[in-house]
């Protein structure tokens, strides 16, 4: 083995293999999703981009050769976060690779909620011709985006093609193009009650688990609905099943659950207002191109030269 290992737990092109090889001379190259390709390679990588689990105990444990993990996803909270913190290791995410799939989802979601083609379509299986009473539009209507990251900018972007309101919520309350107003998250339960949809793209962290429960339900209008596009365990769900029964909403898309995949008990399976996807708001024809081209090579770049100013590190007290 090359004394110094870069490991991709991916498939890539070998066009991207070649970059990677021009650009650190020095590393050698392993790259394959099959774990027999990479697993004999993982204690002596000090680059791996794609994390697994089985990692864990593969490359952070004892004398740690890793150095630099390139998450593949955006979303980090299933790591093990604190030993990488102790360890030194530099975590960089997919932040951002999945700001156009995502937000083409959020407007899906809204526009199918909005104009009733969730219910069309069950008509349509039926052959059941019925106007089912739609008189709502999108047009000039308030967007709450809660948690106003790429994927939170790219849908605040859009939103104003309708000619929406947009109204963000992010940590450091810093404003944003193309959002109005911005407010901190302790500002949550003032712009609840002007919204007309509620989207979340909020990481997981001790501070966005539960964030929203009956309380916030309770503040938002009984015409609005809720996106959620960001964890499962943002939102308490049974309490938003309550709040859907009850009509304190009027109705959901959500693309994540608490419980994935969503069990065939869970109540939200059957429900009118409700259009369940199965976590694939950020599936894209160019996720590895996105990873690849705009994150890893950049990062890389940086990271042969010891500047590790890089793109997407994750501040391990934050969790994101």
């Amino acid at each position: 083995m090359a004394e110094r290992i870069i490991l991709i737990t991916q498939n890539i092109d070998d066009s991207y293999i070649q970059q990677i090889n021009e650009l650190a001379p020095d590393f050698q190259v392993i790259a394959g999703k099959d774990k027999d390709t990479w697993e004999p390679y993982a204690k002596e990588a000090e680059v791996i981009v794609g994390w697994k689990k089985e990692l864990e105990d593969l490359s952070i444990i004892g004398e740690s050769k890793l150095r630099w993990l390139q998450s593949w996803s955006a979303g980090v909270n299933s790591m093990p976060l604190n030993k990488f913190s102790e360890k030194d290791i530099i975590l960089t995410s997919a932040n951002g690779v999945q700001a156009y799939p995502i937000s083409e989802t959020i407007f899906a979601l809204m526009l199918g909620l909005t104009r009733k083609i969730h219910t069309y379509v069950q008509q349509q299986q039926n052959k059941h011709w019925h106007h089912a009473n739609m008189n709502l539009e999108l047009h000039e209507k308030t967007i709450g985006i809660i948690g106003v990251g790429e994927i939170g900018k790219e849908t605040a972007r859009i939103a104003k093609a309708f000619r929406m309101n947009v109204i963000g919520v992010r940590h450091s309350g810093m404003p944003a193009e193309n959002v109005d107003e911005m407010y901190t998250p302790d500002k949550l339960h003032d712009i609840l009650p002007t919204c007309d949809y509620v989207v979340i793209t909020l990481p997981l962290t001790d501070d966005t688990q539960g964030m929203f429960g009956s309380k916030e339900f309770s503040l938002m209008k009984k015409s609005a609905f809720l996106i959620n596009i960001g964890r499962g365990e943002v939102i308490k769900e049974e309490e938003l099943i309550t709040a859907l029964q009850e009509q304190e909403i009027a109705g959901a898309g959500l693309d994540v659950f608490i419980q994935e995949p969503l069990d065939e008990t869970n109540p939200l399976w059957e429900m009118e207002n409700i259009i369940v996807t199965p976590h694939t708001s950020g599936s894209t024809e160019h996720y590895t191109k996105r990873v690849i081209e705009n994150i890893f090579i950049p990062n890389l770049k940086q990271y042969i030269n010891e500047d590790y100013h890089m793109k997407n590190m994750v501040d391990y007290k934050k969790g994101y």
